[in-house]
């Protein structure tokens, strides 16, 4: 391996789209989906939805203004160091690799499982092993190859939701005949069986954590903004192609989802996109699901595998973690960072293997945790940044990208996904989140400030004396 400057800007405007799509359309919408409808109602789930869908709007506004600016592969976790404080940076940086890390494994977990349907006579481990050394190699080559599977993975996912939005919608207001010529149900679901809130408002609260999970993901495109061709011009394009399809697709989908079939019944099945391609009459539908499903949980897996190394890589570049995982390959990948990131995702799979009641909960638990924490950051830094911008004697005209009605925007997106983690504390099947990854936040800034801030100034100090040798 060589040392480079930093890594190649190979990612086109295409592919930072279907990065963020990529990373947020996995198993919280096509597995997650019948639960929030079964717990919050058909009325709940849309709204609990949409109002995900608006933080993520927020926030993401946020997250543009921070990446034409400042467009860096360590993203929001550089937006912490500069504008909150360098030990918020250190916590966000490694609560992220966390949560992307341990991502990895469970989605390799999730697809071994899948697998199972069409080969239930080969172990689990040796799918996990597969996928695994399939997924490193994609990253392993080039930013761009793994780009390009990123892009097809995500096409297969908005192209399985347009059909169904397509058909369930023919099939909801009767356009289209029912298997077994059952009666198209309109608009039935939605006032029969207990109307649109039918076990109340709080009910929401239980499925927040999880939709915005489900909504993990968009971020990724400011990590990717690092290796963008033309960050100005993609970057904007991507953020706000990206909302606005996200939220189309997820509450049109639930729409139709909730239309489909009484509430009860949601929350009794794996995967509510099977039952409806089943009742349409489609052959074969289950496997066309199993097969989509897979491709979504290895899109996840892909994504995280990138966010990872890139996460590392940075940190590494600003001296907070050994140099080590700075060293880039001739093609600009983060080997170092790329192998380290994958071992983590493989022992975090075998703790959900071998304790599936109780590790594998908490690792979910740590990383829904970790993405309100890291959203919350976005937002933080974006109203601190603009604030230094304004002090400095910075104009708002002269952004490329400008969120609207500062300060209320970043603000609210703060005021929200701390609502979010607050609400954790009141719902025990989820409060083993804030267990865990409050814990983990005060290690990571007590170890900052004992251990890694005095080593960071030891590194500088031997760079300023090279520096004067020369």
């Amino acid at each position: 391996m060589i040392e480079q400057q930093g890594l190649k800007r190979e990612l086109k405007g295409r592919h930072l789209s279907m990065i963020a799509l990529g990373g947020v359309i996995g198993t919280g919408l096509f597995l997650g989906s019948g639960f929030t409808i079964g717990e919050a109602g058909p009325g709940g789930a849309l709204l609990a939805y949409i109002f995900g869908g608006f933080v993520m709007y927020l926030t993401m506004l946020c997250l543009g203004e921070l990446s034409v600016s400042l467009p860096d592969a360590g993203s929001y976790q550089t937006y912490a160091t500069k504008y909150i404080s360098p030990s918020t940076g250190y916590m966000v940086g490694w609560i992220s690799w966390l949560n992307w890390a341990v991502t990895i494994g469970l989605e390799l977990i999730t697809v071994s499982i899948l697998m199972k349907r069409w080969f239930p006579d080969i172990s689990t481990w040796v799918w996990c092993v597969l996928f695994a050394v399939l997924l490193f190699a994609v990253n392993a080559f080039s930013s761009k190859s793994f780009a390009e599977v990123e892009f097809w993975f995500a096409g297969i996912k908005v192209l399985t939701i347009i059909a169904f939005i397509l058909l369930g919608g023919a099939a909801m207001f009767g356009f289209l005949e029912m298997d077994g010529g059952a009666a198209a149900p309109m608009l039935s679901n939605f006032t029969d069986h207990g109307g649109l809130f039918p076990n109340g408002l709080i009910a929401i609260l239980i499925t927040m954590i999880g939709v915005n999970f489900s909504f993990q993901g968009t971020e990724l495109v400011g990590i990717a903004a690092g290796e963008s061709e033309d960050p100005e011009k993609n970057i904007p394009k991507a953020i706000n192609s990206t909302i606005w399809r996200i939220l189309i697709f997820f509450v049109l989908a639930m729409f139709v989802l909730a239309g489909l079939f009484p509430w009860q019944e949601a929350g009794l099945v794996e995967s509510p996109f099977v039952v409806v391609f089943d009742k349409i009459g489609i052959p074969y539908a289950a496997d066309i699901m199993n097969f989509v499903i897979i491709t979504a949980v290895l899109s996840v897996a892909n994504s995280g595998l990138y966010a990872t190394s890139r996460m590392l890589w940075s940190m590494s570049s600003k001296g907070m973690i050994s140099s080590r995982f700075g060293k880039l390959t001739k093609k600009g990948v983060p080997l170092n960072a790329l192998i380290a990131s994958m071992l983590v995702g493989c022992l975090s799979l075998l703790c959900g293997v071998f304790a599936e009641d109780t590790v594998y909960l908490w690792l979910l638990s740590i990383a829904g945790f970790g993405c309100v924490v890291v959203w919350a950051s976005i937002a933080l830094s974006a109203y601190l940044g603009r604030r230094a911008y304004l002090g400095q004697g910075g104009d708002v005209k002269d952004l490329k990208f400008k969120m609207p009605l500062y300060p209320i925007v970043p603000l609210l997106a703060f005021g929200l996904n701390l609502l979010i983690l607050v609400s954790l504390a009141f719902i025990e099947e989820q409060r083993i989140a804030l267990y865990c990854g409050i814990p983990f936040m005060i290690a990571c800034y007590l170890y900052y400030n004992l251990v890694a801030k005095n080593k960071m100034e030891q590194k500088s100090l031997i760079a300023q004396k090279n520096l004067a040798k020369l």
